[in-house]
């Protein structure tokens, strides 16, 4: 235990870094929209479809953390070690995925940065590209990745927690909805666990542990820690704004479909939320660029010795094709739907192989993992498959009429 001690202690620590990285990249620009859009369509009663959503994320957060930092083996060569092939299979998935997402994100800089000093979207992406490949090639990236998301997802809850107190919510109604609804979603609660730990967001974190030095058996007690505290400051984040939320349609205000999230700041907080949304929004979508970059090759650089050696100038190629694909596109919807297709697909795969590997000796040694994770687990996978069926057909059928 002494040996982690400096990975997980005070605010620069590995661990606490780890949950924020997962945090951060859950916490972008749809998820905003998303929390905004559900709220004004179940009022208080979705209070319940977050609450739900958290006990699924944490199962699923606790089955994937664990396994991988046991095995010391990050998920593509988990993966491989099941089935040749397989890790591969994955890993495409992912960086396709997490580059298409990535243009969502750029996006979301864009706009944030146009609320805030009025340049055009497109040259506020490419600022933000220029701000993120500069924290990679930091002498210590890990470290000031690790304090510059926790001071961003910090800064967003503070200033959401304002917008909160100024929408004056029925907080009463809240909680007594949270417990017992008036009407619920099963399509919703699935759509929010896939935004929170699907794609590559889970493994965001997982891998970040592994970089750090933490794992072994001997690390579950802190792994644990860390998982659950990224679900945690996740759903804190999407309860705050939920409320906020709630405040504003509960007095009968529209949000609109093309941006409720900023809706909500400025109807709740006016010209001072209205900034205070731009803040959120860049701080939201700028971390999710550092997320997904990271991730996204941190699935490749075992798979490829150039990879490895060159992930700093990979990380960084990475994102300016996520900068130059938006400033071109704009609004790329087809690609959107896409990676929608594939984040559905990617979180039932993913955790199927981190289950099956759960139980392989040569994977995890002589460690046992727990009967209710591998069974919680293969719950979610069959959940979620389905509904990867479902949206499938969906995003097929909208990608035809486009």
């Amino acid at each position: 235990m002494k040996r982690y001690k400096k990975v997980f202690t005070g605010f620069g620590g590995a661990v606490t870094g780890a949950a924020f990285l997962m945090a951060s990249s859950a916490i972008g620009p749809g998820f905003l929209t998303q929390t905004a859009k559900f709220t004004e369509e179940l009022k208080a009663s979705f209070g319940f479809i977050i609450i739900i959503s958290i006990l699924l994320d944490i199962a699923v957060q606790l089955n994937i953390w664990r396994v991988i930092t046991v095995s010391k083996l990050r998920v593509q060569d988990i993966a491989n070690r099941l089935a040749p092939g397989l890790g591969y299979f994955i890993a495409a998935l992912i960086a396709l995925g997490g580059l298409v997402f990535n243009i969502g994100n750029m996006g979301g800089c864009g706009m944030g940065l146009q609320v805030l000093t009025g340049m055009k979207p497109e040259a506020g992406a490419l600022f933000s590209a220029v701000i993120a490949i500069a924290i990679f090639w930091y002498r210590e990236a890990g470290k000031l990745m690790d304090s510059i998301v926790k001071a961003l997802g910090l800064g967003m809850i503070a200033l959401t927690l304002y917008v909160l107190y100024s929408s004056q919510p029925p907080v009463n109604e809240a909680i007594y909805r949270s417990v017992w609804p008036e009407s619920t979603d099963i399509m919703k609660i699935i759509t929010l666990v896939g935004g929170t730990v699907g794609g590559y967001i889970s493994f965001a974190g997982a891998h970040r542990l592994l970089d750090a030095g933490i794992k072994g058996k001997n690390a579950v007690g802190l792994v644990n820690k860390s998982a659950v505290s990224g679900i945690l400051v996740t759903s804190l984040m999407r309860y705050i704004l939920f409320l906020a939320a709630l405040g504003v349609v509960w007095q009968g205000a529209a949000l609109g479909n093309e941006n409720p999230a900023g809706e909500v700041f400025h109807l709740a907080a006016g010209k001072p939320g209205h900034i205070f949304f731009g803040i959120v929004l860049w701080s939201a979508a700028i971390t999710s660029v550092i997320g997904a970059s990271y991730t996204s090759v941190s699935f490749w650089k075992t798979l490829h010795p150039f990879i490895r050696k060159n992930e700093k100038i990979v990380i960084t190629i990475f994102i300016l094709v996520s900068a130059v694909i938006f400033g071109f596109a704009g609004n790329p919807v087809t690609l959107l739907i896409i990676a929608g297709a594939f984040n559905g697909i990617i979180l039932p795969v993913s955790l199927a192989v981190i289950l099956i590997a759960a139980s392989r000796r040569t994977i995890m040694g002589e460690y046992y993992h727990p009967l209710w994770m591998r069974m919680t687990g293969w719950i979610v996978v069959i959940i979620m498959t389905w509904m990867s069926i479902i949206t499938l057909k969906i995003n097929i059928t909208t990608f035809l009429h486009h």
